[in-house]
């Protein structure tokens, strides 16, 4: 699909929720991973020592600690972790942004909420946000990418169709290849119409191998994956003005000082909250 009749070349945005729409600085993500090592030591039934390496190999291994333990065989359903490691954050460090919800509601494309958190952890961080749902078009959660995941057959009001579905008994999430593809899918657009943003360099990368523009959130320094570099999100229009049918001013598409590196492995380590 194709917006005609519009002076922008994107049709559709597709946005990262933590660490993208609010900042990394805040504290959520810190929470998220002491919560995450709290349960792999329940779970385990090993020291939080241990808990903390086995969170950044299951991370690096599989994507998330949840796709890790259930690639293991652990009998864990999906409710079980997000409801320690979610239910548990200080939401309260999350405050109204109405600066971004003027932003959101300011872009005239299609515009999908697209996390690898599960619906109730969007809900909440959007209304701690101040930013109604309705400002996206859709949000693909965790439970869209893996409804196979869920015997009660959940939708979650943002479950894809089942043509869409993965047979797979894996853990699907950015920034496999899977997602990306489910996410291109779902939104309906040519992927070089659609601008993927993002604060985590592997999505990026994965991203733009689907064929994405991508605009890399909150680093200092920009990969070759990465078409835009933002400091934060409310940066948008400055740097991406395209998207509003505007020329961005003495040219040039990605700003001016960008530092560039390809080597993805040796960028600053995040800490993503479906980690």
């Amino acid at each position: 699909m194709e917006i005609r009749g519009s002076q922008s070349p994107f049709d559709c945005l597709l946005l990262d929720l933590d660490d993208t729409l609010y900042s990394s600085t805040i504290g959520i993500g810190q929470a998220c991973k002491k919560n995450i090592e709290e349960f792999l030591a329940s779970k385990c039934g090993i020291s939080s020592e241990r808990a903390s390496s086995l969170r950044a190999e299951l991370f690096k291994s599989h994507g998330s600690s949840l796709a890790g333990l259930i690639a293991r065989g652990y009998d864990l359903h999906p409710d079980e972790y997000h409801c320690y490691v979610h239910g548990r954050l200080p939401y309260e460090l999350i405050k109204p942004d109405a600066e971004l919800r003027e932003l959101l509601l300011s872009i005239p494309q299609h515009k999908i909420l697209f996390t690898n958190s599960d619906r109730q952890h969007a809900r909440r961080t959007l209304q701690r946000l101040g930013i109604e749902e309705e400002c996206f078009h859709s949000i693909i959660c965790f439970e869209t990418m893996n409804p196979h995941l869920f015997k009660d057959g959940r939708r979650a009001n943002c479950s894809p169709p089942s043509s869409l579905a993965v047979e797979t008994s894996e853990v699907i999430l950015k920034p496999s290849a899977a997602a990306m593809e489910m996410a291109v899918r779902l939104a309906g657009f040519a992927p070089h119409r659609m601008v993927f943003v993002d604060d985590n360099e592997r999505n990026i990368a994965s991203g733009k191998a689907v064929g994405l523009r991508t605009a890399l959130v909150g680093k200092l320094i920009k990969t070759n994956e990465a078409d835009y570099l933002l400091d934060c999100i409310t940066g948008l229009k400055e740097v991406v003005p395209e998207i509003w049918g505007q020329q961005k001013e003495g040219g040039g598409e990605h700003g001016i000082g960008v530092t560039m590196r390809s080597d993805l492995d040796s960028m600053r380590p995040t800490t993503p909250i479906g980690a």
